[in-house]
């Protein structure tokens, strides 16, 4: 059923009268719409006890390519783009990464910004705060249309 509602809200957004699209501007999580996922939910900044900065590249990889956390722990995720191009990082699950892969390939303008991706231009960094509070080995992944496809992802595991 999340399929179909998420499917339709890109079709919407992609016949709106405005479109809305990457371009090279950044947008960081959106804190407004916490919503529980199998590998956590959105944090709050005053929470946060650590930082890791991830580093995005334009040879398609993360620096570092995992992290480990602990579980109820939040963290403020520093997402630095230090290539030429747009890229971003989404949280996920490999299965929830492929089928938003899948739908960036179709519509590669849209929007999406949800508390667990961060979107960063060039030369920029923004912070996606983040808690995690489930166990378990989980992924992130650039899903910039072409970026998921030559290998920009990542894990990160959650332990007791």
């Amino acid at each position: 059923m999340k399929t179909i509602k998420f499917i339709a809200v890109c079709a919407l957004l992609s016949s709106a009268s405005t479109v809305f699209a990457h371009g090279n501007e950044s947008h960081a999580s959106v804190p407004a719409t916490k919503e529980q996922k199998e590998w956590g939910i959105g944090g709050d900044a005053k929470d946060a006890k650590r930082t890791i900065t991830l580093n995005m590249t334009d040879d398609m990889r993360f620096s570092p390519s995992h992290f480990s956390v602990k579980k109820g722990e939040t963290v403020r995720l520093r997402v630095v783009n230090r290539g030429q191009v747009m890229h971003e990082v989404v949280l996920g699950t490999k299965a929830s990464l492929d089928q938003h892969a899948q739908l960036m390939l179709k519509f590669p303008g849209m929007e999406h910004a949800e508390p667990y991706m961060a979107h960063v231009a060039p030369q920029k960094s923004e912070d996606l705060v983040w808690n995690f509070n489930r166990t378990g080995s989980f992924d992130f992944a650039c899903l910039i249309a072409g970026h998921y496809q030559a290998g920009m992802t990542g894990t990160f595991t959650v332990t007791d």
